[in-house]
C-alpha cells in the first residue's frame, strides 16, 4: 500500500492525481462570504497542490487566457484572489504547518456575522420537527412561550447594523397544526427585527420556487437545507456561490415576497 498518492495516467497519457490518504489545509480566502473558498491544500509527500476556487466563466477573460494557453476539455480556469497569495507561497515552499485542518462547515453565526446587506429565508414545508418539546406543550395547553433570547440577540445585532432580514413562509391552507403554532410564536422573529410574510400555497402555484428551503446571504451565497419526510432537519446542506445560479433565485424570491402577506395581516385559516 502506498503512503502517498502518485500521478496516474488517463487514456490520453495525461498525469492525473491518485487517491490521497489525507490533505493538508494551507489557507483560505478570509473574505469569502461562506469562509469556504477559495482555498489551497497540499498533498503530503508529493508536493502536489489542490485549489478550490471560482470557475472563470467570463468570455472576455477566457479569450485573454486563450491567447496564452488552451484550456482542455478536462480543465478549468480558476480565479485566485490576491489575498490568497501568501497561502500559495507557503504551499509552494512547504513552509505551512503539516497536518493542519481547514475551517470546515461554516456556522449560521459565522455566516450572519459576515453578512453586510441582506438575508432572506424561504420555508415551504407544512411541518418541521413534530417532536419539538415547545410544540408538544402548545398542543397540550396552548402555551406559546418560547426561548427566543439567543435568536433575538443574534439577529437583532445584525439588523441593528443595517442587515435586512426577510423570512417568507409558503403554507398550505387550511394550515397544519405546526404552522398554526409557528404563527403563534413568531412574535420572537418580529422582536428580533425580521420581516415575516406568509404566502398561501394556492397564491404561489404559478411561480417557480426550489424544492428545498434555503437561506440567501447578501445575494452572493445560497445555503439549501434538507429535511426528512417527517420534516426533521437532516443536517445536510448544499452551498451555491456560482454567480450564474444566484440571480434566478433572487428574482424568484422577490416575486414570491411580493405576493406574501405581512405577518400582522395574516390569520391562519
Amino acid at each position: 500500500m502506498m503512503d502517498n498518492p502518485r500521478p496516474q495516467q488517463d487514456s490520453d497519457g495525461k498525469a492525473q492525481p491518485g487517491p490521497a490518504p489525507r490533505l493538508d489545509f494551507v489557507g483560505i480566502d478570509d473574505t469569502s462570504p461562506a469562509n469556504k473558498c477559495p482555498a489551497v491544500m497540499a498533498v503530503p509527500g508529493t508536493g502536489d497542490l489542490l485549489q478550490v476556487g471560482r470557475k472563470v466563466t467570463d468570455p472576455d477573460t477566457l479569450a485573454l487566457i486563450s491567447e496564452h494557453t488552451e484550456i482542455a476539455d478536462d480543465e478549468v480556469a480558476i480565479w485566485t484572489p490576491a489575498n490568497l497569495r501568501p497561502a500559495l507561497l507557503e504551499a509552494l515552499t512547504g513552509t505551512y504547518t503539516p497536518g493542519q485542518d481547514g475551517p470546515g462547515e461554516p456556522s449560521f453565526e459565522e455566516l450572519l456575522t459576515a453578512t453586510v446587506r441582506s438575508v432572506v429565508h424561504l420555508e415551504a414545508r407544512d411541518t418541521y420537527d413534530p417532536t419539538d418539546p415547545a410544540y408538544l406543550k402548545w398542543q397540550e395547553d396552548g402555551d406559546t412561550s418560547y426561548d427566543w433570547d439567543s435568536w433575538i440577540s443574534l439577529v437583532g445585532a445584525a439588523v441593528e447594523r443595517g442587515v435586512r432580514f426577510r423570512r417568507l413562509r409558503i403554507v398550505s391552507e387550511p394550515v397544519s397544526d405546526y404552522i398554526r403554532w409557528e404563527h403563534a410564536i413568531s412574535y420572537g422573529n418580529i422582536k428580533a427585527g425580521e420581516q415575516v410574510r406568509w404566502l398561501p400555497r394556492h397564491l404561489a402555484f404559478d411561480l417557480p420556487h426550489p424544492v428545498a428551503d434555503f437561506f440567501m446571504w447578501d445575494q452572493r451565497l445560497i445555503a439549501y437545507n434538507f429535511t426528512s419526510g417527517r420534516g426533521v432537519d437532516t443536517g445536510q446542506m448544499e452551498y451555491v456561490a456560482d454567480p450564474r445560479r444566484i440571480p434566478p433565485v433572487v428574482g424568484m424570491f422577490e416575486m414570491l415576497w411580493e405576493r406574501g402577506i405581512p405577518h400582522a395581516d395574516y390569520t391562519p385559516s
